[in-house]
């Protein structure tokens, strides 16, 4: 069980690296600037009316059920249980200012995660960190606009990308966000500051970290205490799957060398079930960790690299000279093509993981949304939606819940194929070729 507990320590702590270059956080935030939002959130700043401290009106286009999904299922920098905003702490550093730390409590966010204050020119907009560059900009804490502008600017490329603006003396000032390691793929790219601190992703990895390692513990003293003896409790409900995992995945996918990896893929497996089983409590943090590409990412650098330092002769000749197949097949065709499917494979894994999480978040999402867009604030309208939404919620999540066992589930069973391939005994291999020709 100590082997297990190391491997699940590991395993955390480099998914938890990767959240400091999150790759899946839109930088524009998630809710547009026409997001119903509260009565409260469009009280005039400064006795300007409709207008933020004369910085012009604040623009409504309207609900927007797709923004306001991809917002809830990105990574934030604020972690929220129902509507109260709880601070986590910043860690963002500028080349040529240094590291400035602080609470994102000292920004005053409001239930939609947007800063009333800027710190030393950063500001938090619809829950993520974003950097005035604007050397103008006074440093220390200042009052900003209490809503962001969101305008339309053509970049280099011709697109159009909404950009955050803020409010400060009746002069509106852009916003950029942090670095990420996306390169540009989306949306994202290197910017005038690096983000490094505990997001919500981070916090709910350090939750289910902290559960995992208790009910690790609990189970482990279980087996000392009552060693033996019929498994009760916590213990009788922990080994069916254990033995599963380790009767149905490891063994027959890996083989002789079973016992070596299975720390490795019990971390992996109970992890990304933890993760997924925590992201489906309704007004808890609403974190969606395995759907975030930063640490499916991770999982999958992880399996590329146990899988190919674990590879043995057989398995390398197999991809890079096979043998016995004519030399112009194998430099035209078969090498490439098994030289490239060892990075598809890891890469696959990180998106198969990425994409059926983060779908079922927004399909959520949406359904709940359908009491906004049909229902319009109307009490008759907005009851029946309601009536909908609710059955097709409940319905989406219980195949969640289903969703949550078997992705966790696919990722390990594949994690195990990968590795059995790399450590297989080519003379067996070779045994089974023979019987079928024969």
């Amino acid at each position: 069980m100590r082997r297990y507990i190391l491997s699940f320590i590991c395993v955390f702590c480099l998914a938890a690296f990767a959240f400091s270059q999150d790759q899946h956080a839109p930088q524009s935030g998630g809710h547009p600037a026409g997001e119903q939002h509260g009565a409260a959130d469009h009280q005039p700043a400064h006795g300007e009316g409709s207008h933020d401290a004369g910085c012009g009106p604040i623009e409504d286009h309207g609900f927007d059920p797709g923004a306001t999904a991809f917002h809830h299922v990105s990574d934030q920098n604020v972690y929220n249980i129902g509507p109260i905003q709880l601070p986590l702490p910043c860690i963002l550093y500028a080349p040529g200012h240094g590291f400035t730390t602080f609470s994102s409590g000292r920004f005053h966010p409001d239930s939609h995660g947007n800063g009333h204050a800027a710190i030393d020119g950063y500001v938090l907009v619809e829950g993520l960190v974003r950097r005035i560059e604007d050397p103008s900009f006074p440093k220390g804490e200042v009052e900003v606009g209490h809503h962001p502008y969101l305008k339309k600017e053509v970049q280099e490329n011709g697109k159009e990308k909404e950009i955050p603006y803020v409010c400060y003396n009746s002069q509106l000032y852009p916003t950029v966000g942090h670095s990420t390691a996306d390169f540009g793929m989306f949306g994202g790219g290197i910017t005038s500051f690096y983000d490094f601190s505990m997001t919500k992703n981070v916090v709910t990895m350090l939750i289910v970290f902290l559960f995992l390692a208790f009910v690790f513990s609990s189970v482990a003293k279980a087996y000392a205490k009552r060693d033996g003896m019929a498994p009760t409790g916590l213990q009788g409900f922990i080994e069916p799957i254990f033995l599963f995992i380790q009767d149905e995945v490891a063994k027959p996918f890996i083989g002789a060398k079973w016992e070596k990896y299975l720390p490795f893929l019990m971390s992996i497996f109970f992890f990304i079930l933890g993760l997924n089983l925590f992201g489906q409590i309704p007004f808890f943090g609403g974190s969606n960790v395995t759907g975030n590409l930063a640490f499916t990412g991770v999982m999958a650098i992880l399996t590329f690299l146990v899988v190919n330092l674990s590879g043995n002769k057989h398995y390398w000749e197999h991809v890079l000279w096979m043998p016995g197949v004519p030399s112009v097949l194998k430099v035209l065709i078969l090498t490439p093509v098994e030289f490239l499917g060892i990075f598809i494979k890891p890469f696959t894994l990180m998106l198969r993981l990425c994409a059926n999480i983060t779908a079922g978040h927004i399909v959520i999402t949406i359904f709940i949304s359908l009491i906004f867009i049909f229902g319009k604030g109307q009490w008759g309208p907005s009851l029946g939606t309601s009536i909908g939404s609710t059955v097709l919620t409940m319905f989406m999540m219980a195949i969640e819940l289903l969703v949550a066992f078997i992705q966790a589930f696919v990722f390990t069973l594949l994690t195990a194929s990968y590795i059995g391939s790399a450590v297989e005994d080519g003379h067996g291999h070779d045994h089974e070729e023979a019987g079928a020709h024969h």
